[in-house]
């Protein structure tokens, strides 16, 4: 019979559901994002509440061994959000633990492979929301940017922009995961708000954005336009840099 253990879907969620596989001696045993769990004849279910101490413990214990970069790998797969990604970590946490050699590079284990892997996809993704968000101001001085990335990797973006815009005010908001951060000049926060993909409508933009920003945006996109040159143009090329997904972000697209 398998144990079914729920948590929260946080990362120390995540860490504190590992820490309950210890403490209690699990063996045959799944963890589950409270979304996605599921009733099973067959299958015994716990709830784990978050615990950050127990969390820690387990983060902690992780650094005798593997290299903080392997922990980064880790929090990036966590942040992936693939479907029993969850039981691969504990895969790769409990094999760690257990052995005497660092474990990190034996890519012949199919599952430490694959958290290599994963990790790799959302650097990529986090790199490409680094290039590719555009900010726009809003009427009370804030700049303003949405964000619909494949992985979750708003938290892996927040040191690239906090020194990059030190000096202004920001928030960057991910429609799909409906949070974002926001960054005041002194420190960034997570924020919950009502905000729906509309936003980006050029119908709504004058509720929202300042005139000269939006004067701005379809200045910046005329000359866009203009510096293309036709018979060099390389459209299959173009994609490969720049995934017609991301396009929407582009504020040069929209003109």
């Amino acid at each position: 019979m398998k144990t079914n253990l729920i948590y929260d879907g946080s990362f120390e969620g995540l860490l504190s559901a590992v820490f309950y596989v210890y403490e209690y001696k699990l063996d045959t045993v799944s963890i589950v994002k409270r979304e996605h769990a599921q009733a099973s004849f067959f299958d015994t279910e716990e709830e784990v509440l978050t615990n950050l101490e127990k969390a820690n413990r387990v983060w902690k214990g992780l650094s005798k061994k593997i290299s903080a970069q392997g922990k980064k790998k880790l929090y990036k797969a966590y942040l992936s959000e693939i479907t029993t990604i969850e039981n691969t970590i504990l895969y790769y946490i409990r094999r760690a633990l257990n052995s005497e050699n660092n474990i990190e590079k034996d890519f012949t284990d199919q599952q430490i492979l694959e958290i290599s892997k994963v990790s790799k996809k959302v650097d990529r993704e986090k790199h490409r929301m680094d290039a590719f968000i555009r900010f726009r101001l809003t009427k009370d001085e804030m700049y303003f940017a949405t964000i619909e990335p494949d992985f979750n990797v708003l938290p892996l973006n927040l040191d690239h922009f906090r020194k990059r815009y030190a000096d202004q005010k920001w928030l960057i908001y991910d429609l799909k995961r409906k949070y974002g951060l926001y960054y005041n000049l002194a420190h960034v926060q997570t924020v919950t708000l009502n905000i729906t993909p509309t936003i980006n409508d050029e119908t709504s933009a004058l509720a929202y954005f300042s005139s000269e920003e939006l004067l701005f945006q379809e200045l910046w996109g005329n000359y866009f336009k203009s510096s293309n040159i036709a018979s060099r143009k390389n459209m299959k090329l173009h994609i490969k840099h720049i995934p017609k997904r991301y396009w929407k972000y582009l504020s040069e697209k929209k003109f």
